[in-house]
């Protein structure tokens, strides 16, 4: 009988629009690995301090503690020694997450990572698209439209800012289908 002793490390994406539950379901996922007695490091960017500095923290105020980085190197150089690796708000990381995460999953880790994958004016934001092309499991979530109730897949801004990156919550962002969605003017 042949036994593999080598670990196989892979990357899991979530992805979806605001308010559909991915940090829900990082955080769960998380969780369950804890549990499991493995080692597992967390992280989100700094700039995202809504509801906590040292903590990823979902809209319904489920949280687990993380480590804040600035750059997706950083994550790299903290994550040695983990066997699971959690990443919120992956669209905060820029491009060069997806190497990140590729290196982390060759060297045998197990990867979450939870992010927008539409930004407001309903492009893609990377680096998802990137990691969607080379992860081995994908969970899209929906929430639900703010206007009339249907699956919502897209993030509508409330506000007048043009800036792609702004962090903010309900005072910004709603949830909206597809029929709903309002993209800016160009």
């Amino acid at each position: 009988m042949n036994i593999i002793h080598n670990k196989s490390g892979w990357i899991e994406v979530i992805c979806g629009s605001m308010y559909s539950g991915k940090t829900e379901e990082l955080i769960r996922r998380l969780r369950r690995s804890q549990i499991a007695r493995q080692n597992v490091t967390i992280f989100k960017p700094e700039i995202d301090n809504r509801y906590s500095d040292d903590h990823i923290v979902s809209h319904s105020d489920l949280k687990i503690p993380s480590i804040p980085v600035n750059s997706a190197a950083e994550i790299f150089n903290k994550a040695k020694d983990a066997d699971v690796v959690g990443i919120d708000e992956a669209q905060f990381f820029g491009m060069d997450l997806v190497d990140v995460c590729q290196n982390l999953a060759d060297a045998g880790k197990r990867v979450i990572v939870a992010g927008l994958d539409q930004d407001y004016r309903g492009e893609p934001f990377e680096p998802i698209p990137q990691l969607l092309a080379t992860a081995e499991y994908i969970t899209k979530t929906l929430a639900i439209c703010m206007v009339c109730s249907n699956p919502a897949n897209r993030t509508q801004r409330i506000t007048a800012d043009e800036e792609r990156v702004i962090v903010g919550g309900s005072e910004i962002y709603e949830a909206r289908c597809r029929n709903c969605f309002m993209p800016p003017k160009k």
